[in-house]
């Protein structure tokens, strides 16, 4: 790569001292008491990067790891790097909680990223011979059979060439239009006495690999195939001559357009709907924030690409390997199971079976959780389809913040208007890149007659709520669904989250308030048992590490573990500062961003923080304080939440804290969930004080423990029903700290 540099302009350099291995002395009031954001975000992609380099993992689920980094980094060049940008061309030098401003940021982003985007090419190229040798194959042109390239020019003539549109340059054709994502191919031809340049873009429409067709004849029909693909690109080459038929290419390349597309809102917006309507067709047009070039692309196309799309040059990268790697996903056939994860059937929980697979009546007589995706997401579907057609429910409400094309909820919730049933569903237009789902999904249930209301304008409604009233005898009963995830179900296969169903009273009325305040605006003046953002949820969490630390001054256990997707909130982090310098022993899973800086004397040495990188996106977040015991501990302070612990969530999202206080459910987060992530030692990585994870070396003394594995082999406990005092589940103890 000639440039890995993708910063603004005008960004600034970074002058900070090397950080040793261990930090003493770091102020409480010191910036460097916190890690950066951003580049904490490109530490966790690397984390992932890494699991495609892990030789445990089947070949093709390495691919897979090496597609979602690639897709992570061009999401975080569209939104975060992206506003950064804008403050620096905005000529803001506003500080960040580690003392950066944004052109620092940037300078500091641009070292990571290329790093980053450097090993992904390699780790490509590591992958690609690997696959061949399993029968997986990425092809040139020249390695085709003669039968092979008649059914590819067929299938181009047939399928691809009806879709592209060559563009020429001259001042009747001006320079099109690239979206976002968009990937171009371009040349220079002679024989043509118009315009000497050409550019084709790739539909995305269209496959990025065209595999072609299998032959099974010598190997019997229980073989596996050989599995052959060809990138679109190199398609598209061997065959230019159907699109110039009269020229000569003299010299061609490639490019990719990533744009902004962290597009504000305008609060004094009248129709929500139509200000986000009109969001989405700007974001095809946001500024270019980064611009890849392939390597070999000549100097004089470099160089009018670059001119046309009015990029910096300090904007551009120049890749030698394979452009848009997040499109390699396109590779993982699914008649290949050989080379993936083995297979794993979600349960359903037993309990639900005994009671004939009524969800409504299982739920009455015990709060259940179900742990997705062991657990199958069908519950929560079934939970509500059965509510839909219970002539004695009356009413439902429900969230909606990510759910997929094909949503069985949302059908659930047009069934249920339809039965005439009163149906309210809070859509959360500002999901963001679910903004354009979100729409066509309100304007289906508006149209059934479903109750659509869009939540706080400057607030995002994150909280993940069903509530459910059934007439039961001469009164109404709750029944309540608190999720950690979101109701797609599709993520729910392999995304780990928390489902609490139940029919606790005070929490029913909790709900109804949370409803009551995003759809009329009726500020709740108390909760009996949840706690909710922006209101009361960060003031519970401080009160109960308040808590922690008056115990551990006493003399008493004092002890705190959280699991959560991102540690970014300043004051909340500080609070943790102040509860390890009294004593308080404190564990931290984090998936991805911490801002945290554990084990540092005098500040955080009491602090440990781990992130779980593995077969499963760990999604759930809970967080358990010990109340003066030892942990794990029945007497422990429990909750599940849809919060992580960032500004964003803290401040500007509706988000909700659900204490546990059923036994079998305490038990099932507390003695089985946390102790699982705290104990796993194959797919975690250590933070250190200096900034840097290293993956978890499994000591001699220690057998292996996989989390993602014990949870596959050992059922749930509150889902087990009448089975679990015949069967109890494996034991999990706790290594001393």
């Amino acid at each position: 790569m000639e440039d890995g540099t993708v910063s603004s302009p005008a960004s600034d350099p970074v002058e900070r001292p090397t950080e040793p291995s261990v930090l003493h002395g770091v102020a409480p009031d010191s910036p460097d008491r916190f890690f950066n954001r951003e580049l904490s975000w490109l530490d966790f992609n690397l984390r992932v990067l890494d699991e495609a380099q892990n030789e445990r993992h089947p070949i093709l689920e390495r691919l897979r790891f090496l597609a979602i980094s690639a897709s992570n980094l061009d999401e975080f060049f569209m939104v975060r790097v992206a506003g950064l940008v804008g403050q620096v061309r905005a000529g803001i030098s506003a500080v960040s909680q580690d003392g950066l401003t944004p052109g620092q940021q940037l300078s500091e982003i641009n070292a990571r990223a290329a790093a980053l985007m450097d090993r992904q090419q390699q780790c490509w190229g590591e992958l690609l011979p690997l696959m061949a040798e399993n029968r997986v194959e990425v092809l040139r042109a020249e390695q085709l059979t003669e039968e092979e390239l008649t059914w590819l020019e067929d299938e181009f003539l047939t399928n691809i060439f009806p879709v592209l549109t060559p563009l020429a340059l001259d001042p009747a054709h001006p320079f099109p239009f690239i979206p976002n994502l968009g990937f171009v191919l371009c040349f220079s031809v002679e024989g043509d006495g118009h315009a000497p340049m050409k550019f084709l873009p790739v539909p995305n429409m269209v496959r990025r690999f065209i595999r072609l067709p299998g032959d099974l004849s010598d190997r019997g029909e229980a073989a596996l195939p050989n599995v052959r693909f060809i990138p679109l690109e190199r398609v598209i080459l061997h065959f230019l001559h159907h699109l110039f038929p009269d020229v000569r290419i003299t010299a061609r390349g490639a490019f990719r357009v990533i744009r902004d597309s962290d597009v504000e809102i305008d609060d004094e917006a009248e129709d929500l709907v139509q200000q986000f309507e009109t969001m989405l067709r700007r974001r095809r047009r946001g500024e270019v924030i980064r611009l890849k070039i392939h390597q070999d692309t000549p100097f004089v196309l470099r160089d009018l690409i670059i001119s046309k799309l009015h990029v910096h040059p300090q904007d551009v990268v120049y890749v030698d390997g394979l452009l848009g790697l997040a499109q390699t996903a396109e590779l993982i056939p699914k008649d290949r199971p050989d080379l993936l994860f083995p297979s794993f059937e979600a349960r359903f929980p037993e309990r639900i079976r005994e009671h004939g697979g009524d969800c409504l009546s299982a739920i009455s007589a015990k709060d259940i959780l179900v742990h997705h995706p062991y657990e199958d997401f069908e519950v929560v579907v079934r939970f509500l389809k059965q509510a839909a057609n219970d002539p004695d429910v009356i009413a439902i409400k429900q969230t909606l913040y990510r759910t997929s094309k094909q949503s069985p909820i949302v059908e659930a919730l047009i069934e249920a208007a339809e039965n005439g049933k009163n149906v309210t569903a809070l859509v959360e237009l500002k999901a963001r890149f679910d903004e354009e789902a979100n729409i066509r999904w309100a304007r289906a249930l508006e149209r059934a007659g479903v109750n659509v209301v869009y939540g706080f304008v400057d607030y995002k409604t994150h909280a993940k709520l069903s509530y459910v009233v059934r007439r039961e005898g001469e009164n109404t009963r709750s029944y309540c669904h608190l999720g950690t995830g979101n109701y797609h179900q599709f993520t729910a296969k392999i995304y780990t989250d928390l489902s609490l169903f139940t029919t606790d009273p005070a929490i029913g009325r909790d709900v109804s308030r949370i409803f009551n305040y995003v759809t009329g605006y009726a500020q709740p003046q108390s909760f009996e048992r949840l706690r909710i953002a922006p209101i009361n949820l960060r003031e519970t969490l401080i009160e109960n590490i308040e808590r922690e630390i008056e115990f551990a001054k006493a003399g008493q256990p004092a002890s705190i573990w959280a699991k959560m997707n991102s540690v970014v909130d300043g004051p909340l982090i500080d609070k943790l500062y102040e509860a390890s310098q009294a004593g308080v022993q404190i564990d931290l899973v984090v998936r991805g961003i911490c801002c945290l800086r554990p084990g540092v004397p005098g500040l955080s040495e009491n602090i440990r923080v781990k992130s779980i990188i593995g077969r499963f996106l760990e999604h759930s977040r809970i967080v358990c304080f010990g109340n003066g015991r030892p942990m794990p501990s029945d007497n422990a302070l429990v909750y599940i939440s849809s919060a992580d612990w960032m500004p964003r969530n803290l401040n500007r999202r509706v988000e909700s804290l659900v204490p546990i206080t059923n036994e079998t459910i305490h038990n099932q987060v507390i003695d089985q969930i946390m102790v699982a992530n705290l104990k796993d030692n194959q797919q975690s990585w250590r933070l250190r004080p200096d900034g840097i994870w290293t993956r978890v070396e499994l000591p001699d003394t220690e057998d292996p423990f996989n989390v993602h594995d014990y949870f596959m082999t050992n059922p749930s406990l509150s889902g087990r029903g009448a089975a679990l005092t015949e069967r109890s589940p494996r034991t999990l103890t706790m290594a001393p700290r």
